[in-house]
């Protein structure tokens, strides 16, 4: 409890304080106590004491910590003030899985990489260890999807690396030689006579790599950084594909949808944005939550995509993702990208009528720092929107309205390419203005551009256009100016344009459900078959069981 000041109010607990000599400031990571899972006694009323010990090991780290809570004794090695060491992300290789051995793969804070078995329990290899590589924070890690042994590792430098857990990494700092540059990325290879981790280093952006992800169809890498930058790369060929610029701030999680047609992605804007893989253009954006979003995830079990023939008699959308391996080698004996993982089984309903619509639903969730959980529906409403001009390009239609440059479109049809004849409908922005009205596809009510009724509120939240600061690093513009990479172009002249429309210039996506369901900031969202599965920073992990799972609550 808080003690109480002269004034009658509660003083704070302090976590620093100032003497001649400078200041004395609180070190949490260097903090020891009892473990969480022994219950602490109280009967006893022993003061805690504390006793250190010096071992002289030669380990540089001789120090150890002994003191007492209630009727325990704990003793502790002991770091003084050096940061602590501590978990950020881990990957499982699903290609090794079998009952009595598990790969898996952990990232530090301190940039080390760790390849452990924890149910044998037994430490497997350690890669980064004297921190020679990168020396700062691991923010993901994956395996290479068709790989037994390579998996991909991103910094807070904005670096990614590739290694191979057969090889080792060497004694001395790697010296690295280009090997293949881009529009804000470059490819660099280890220079040595025998190959070593890593084997590749990527370069990406001007700002910390905060998550990336893999394609289901195994053939594309979506990035995201705090620059605000989503990069799409083909990663046999090294290539850049497109790219999307967040509305302000950086970009925090990624997802590719399970047909690895669309990406979301969140971040410091509290937005939701879903962008076109395919159009190479921002589909639209998802307005529910109040503070950064920090985790978005497809949810594979309640996404529906059916196959309909056309007149013709061929087949429009597939549902399943192609396997087939891209043809690129690279040296250093880098694994290709090859079974591709097939997509989760998706409901697909026979259509005999040739004039059919394709309908298409896709389900994904989102959570963020308000502690918020937002589920949302991406309809064919939205997905079939026509591709807009540009800003200024004379309408089609020249019956059509003027229309404020503030105005939120609305689209209340099913099928907005259809009514766009039918009821002499002009495009523009990449957005359909309905001069008829006409009633609401029910089975899109929660997935619709329907923000036009609130246009007070909507100003009201009027994000302002202000960027993070964390992706203004000093040391990375150093190694960008280093390796000759050009800086991103300025975010302002982005605005406007397919990689980064205005608020009122692409749909607003409301969602189904937005419901507060943790009291701590949320970190991690997962979609199983029977359940979805939420985590806080405070560590604790909810299972939510879908409708029909459980019986008898």
């Amino acid at each position: 409890m808080a003690a109480t000041g002269e004034g009658g109010g509660k003083e704070e607990v302090k976590t620093n304080f100032v003497t001649r000599e400078g200041t004395y400031r609180l070190m949490p990571l260097s903090e020891y106590s009892k473990p969480t899972r022994v219950p602490y006694n109280g009967q006893t009323n022993t003061p805690c004491k504390v006793t250190f010990v010096d071992l002289e090991d030669g380990s540089g780290n001789s120090d150890r910590i002994c003191f007492n809570v209630g009727r325990e004794l704990y003793f502790y090695v002991y770091k003084g003030v050096k940061k602590g060491t501590f978990p950020t992300c881990h990957d499982c290789n699903e290609m090794l899985i079998s009952p009595d051995s598990v790969q898996l793969l952990v990232g530090f804070t301190a940039g080390q990489v760790q390849l452990i078995d924890p149910i044998k329990k037994e430490l497997s290899k350690l890669f980064n260890e004297e921190r020679l590589i990168d020396k700062t924070k691991v923010t993901c890690i994956k395996w290479i999807p068709g790989s037994p042994n390579h998996f991909l590792v991103s910094h807070a430098s904005g670096q990614m690396y590739v290694y191979n857990e057969e090889m080792p990494c060497g004694p001395t700092p790697p010296h690295y030689q280009p090997f293949k540059q881009g529009d804000c990325f470059a490819v660099y290879t280890c220079k040595t006579r025998s190959t070593r981790n890593p084997m590749y280093r990527w370069v990406v952006g001007s700002g910390a790599i905060n998550e990336f992800a893999f394609s289901p169809c195994a053939k594309y890498l979506a990035v995201v950084s705090q620059d605000g930058y989503l990069r799409v790369f083909s990663y046999d060929r090294m290539e850049l594909i497109s790219s999307m610029k967040s509305y302000f701030g950086g970009l925090l999680c990624v997802c590719w949808s399970p047909d690895s047609k669309f990406i979301v992605t969140g971040g410091e804007d509290d937005l939701v944005t879903v962008w076109s893989f395919h159009e190479k253009r921002v589909i639209c954006r998802g307005q529910g939550h109040q503070s950064w979003v920090s985790c978005v995830a497809f949810d594979p079990y309640t996404t529906t995509i059916e196959n309909v023939c056309d007149s013709t008699g061929e087949e429009e959308i597939t549902s399943k993702s192609e396997n087939k391996n891209g043809s690129s080698v690279y040296p250093n004996g880098i694994y290709p990208l090859t079974n591709a993982t097939e997509n989760h089984t998706k409901k697909q309903t026979p259509v005999s009528s040739a004039n059919s619509s394709v309908i298409t639903c896709y389900r994904f969730g989102s959570i963020g720092h308000d502690t918020h959980l937002c589920l949302w529906d991406l309809t064919d409403d939205i997905i079939k929107l026509p591709c807009g001009r540009v800003r200024g390009s004379v309408v089609s239609t020249s019956a059509a309205p003027a229309y404020s440059s503030n105005t939120i479109p609305r689209c209340s049809s099913a099928n907005a390419k259809t009514n766009a004849v039918a009821n002499d409908v002009s495009v523009m922005d990449g957005n359909a203005y309905a001069m008829t009205n006409s009633t609401m596809n029910p089975t899109t009510k929660f997935a619709t551009l329907s923000l036009g009724d609130r246009r007070e509120n909507s100003e009201k939240k009027e994000h302002k256009r202000n960027f993070s600061l964390a992706g203004r690093s000093s040391d990375k513009s150093q190694t960008l100016k280093a390796n000759s990479i050009r800086p991103p172009d300025n975010a302002l002249k982005l605005l406007g344009t397919p990689a980064c429309p205005r608020l009122n210039e692409a749909p607003l996506l409301e969602p189904l459900v937005c419901k507060k369901i943790s009291v701590d900031r949320l970190t991690s969202l997962v979609f199983k078959e029977e359940c979805l599965v939420t985590a806080c920073q405070e560590g604790v992990v909810y299972t939510w069981a879908r409708p029909g799972a459980v019986e008898n609550l």
